[in-house]
């Protein structure tokens, strides 16, 4: 069983948020933690992808 060490765990108003619907919605601080762009098109994306186009615009 792989348990997730205490560093890599997501803290609820830091790393994400839940939405209205109780979805989790990572911030951009996560995104900058894990270092590099995952391309789903994120709300927080501080690396400027841009789904409709596939490009990185930052």
């Amino acid at each position: 069983m792989n348990k997730q060490s205490n560093e890599n765990k997501a803290i609820e108003g830091e790393d994400f948020y839940l939405t209205p619907e109780g979805y989790k919605c990572f911030t951009e601080k996560h995104h900058l933690k894990r270092g590099y762009c995952c391309k789903n098109g994120c709300r927080h994306c501080p690396y400027g992808f841009n789904k409709k186009t596939g490009t990185i615009t930052k």
